[in-house]
């Protein structure tokens, strides 16, 4: 029976951030940061070569604005450092070169990148496919189970059910208690 191809996610948002501290600033002759683009492009290209057709792989960022927690939590994120202007300045940039691989580019407006992930990922499980989730994001393991896998592009280690219990010492089911519990 040949293997089935996974729907692969990928944390656009994770992506970027990581590109971006991974790399020395970086810019064009015009003076514009591309730091983070050369990086994200670089883990795309990879991850296309590592899942060719008839894998689908799509980028998830997340929106600008407030998204629904800051609704029911104000101080949803209100500590967090704003983003750097040099990495806002990629962002547009980074949408064109993802639509430029020919990979579906999803920005949903009010909901995190995370959210959108975790709601696509739960939908495929249930129209019974394989899904690999493609970020660094630790909250991401919550959803690993029989079906569904994180790989971390950075050293592409893969996380499944035992993975994630290795890692952390918790299995995915409990993820979200761990977390509350780490702060």
């Amino acid at each position: 029976m040949p293997e089935i191809a996974p729907l692969v996610l990928v944390d656009g948002s994770s992506y970027l951030y990581r590109a971006y501290h991974a790399l020395p600033p970086l810019s064009n002759r015009k003076d514009h940061p591309t730091g983070a683009m050369k990086g994200v492009t670089s883990m795309l290209i990879r991850l296309k070569k590592d899942y060719p057709s008839p894998c689908c792989i799509a980028v998830v960022f997340d929106a600008k604005g407030k998204t629904f927690r800051d609704e029911i939590y104000p101080e949803y994120k209100a500590n967090r450092p704003p983003m750097p202007e040099d990495l806002r300045q990629q962002i547009e940039p980074i949408h064109r070169i993802v639509a430029a691989l020919g990979m579906p580019l999803l920005v949903v407006s009010g909901v995190e990148a995370d959210d959108v992930i975790g709601t696509l990922a739960v939908q495929a499980v249930k129209a019974n496919k394989e899904v690999l989730i493609s970020t660094g994001d630790k909250d991401m393991a919550q959803l690993v189970d029989e079906r569904v896998m994180l790989i971390n592009t950075m050293n592409n280690q893969t996380l499944d059910i035992e993975g994630v219990k290795e890692k952390f010492g918790v299995y995915p089911n409990q993820i979200v208690d761990y977390l509350a519990l780490m702060g």
